[in-house]
């Protein structure tokens, strides 16, 4: 099965550079491009990709308010995003995951670093790891306005599955969940497999934001280094 991708970026020779990495691949094809957030929008809805690789920073229509339209429109996703960025540490990287990325790269990633994103992403797997994402909001996450209401009883979810959710939005992998609760890993991974369902959100790491958007656990004293 071919991935079809969207490129948004406002440099064209950056453009170029990605389609032809990308185009390389034989399960791999870039169907449109797009000069910015607007262009990038209107491409993605006619098109419907599969993959929408979108640099953070363009004019107009930023890449943060166009990920939120490509995977919010309706309730419904138009394709998953995969967001560029220069700095790994940087608030916009957070931005554009509270918004609904699936997860970001830097833009001097190797070929082959981009192209296992795209697998990546395409295959409905997050692309940075629970702890990363935990570390980039613990130094940003006071700067943000809050997105979600407060956590109440309305979430619906029991004992065990708000333990297993502080315990992803820590950053433990499933392994070291059941270690913790004393149980399979299997039934880590059906209890997670709730977690997505009933929140409505798509991976790990939208987890672990909405734990951090709901207060369910809070961002911890944060230094460089």
């Amino acid at each position: 099965m071919t991935i079809r991708v969207v490129v948004a970026d406002d440099q064209p020779l950056m453009r170029s550079a990605l389609r032809i990495h990308l185009d390389a691949e034989p399960d791999i094809e870039v169907v449109g491009e797009a000069a910015d957030g607007l262009q990038a929008v209107a491409v993605a809805r006619r098109l419907r990709p599969d993959v929408a690789l979108i640099d953070i920073r363009m004019p107009g229509l930023d890449g943060i308010q166009a990920t939120r339209r490509l995977v919010r429109e309706d309730d419904a996703v138009v394709c998953r995003v995969l967001v560029l960025t220069t700095f790994d540490l940087d608030e916009y990287v957070i931005e554009a995951l509270r918004a609904g990325a699936s997860g970001f790269l830097l833009k001097d990633a190797t070929p082959e670093e981009l192209v296992h994103a795209v697998r990546v992403i395409f295959a409905g797997e997050a692309l940075v790891a629970p702890a990363v994402t935990r570390r980039l909001l613990d130094r940003f996450a006071r700067l943000l306005p809050p997105t979600l209401p407060a956590q109440d009883s309305g979430t619906g979810l029991t004992n065990r599955e708000s333990s297993v959710l502080r315990l992803v939005a820590a950053g433990l992998t499933n392994a070291e969940i059941a270690d913790s609760l004393h149980v399979a890993q299997s039934s880590v991974k059906t209890h997670i497999g709730h977690l997505l369902a009933k929140l409505g959100v798509t991976d790990r790491v939208h987890l672990v934001i909405y734990a951090y958007e709901t207060g369910l656990i809070q961002p911890r004293p944060w230094s460089p280094g």
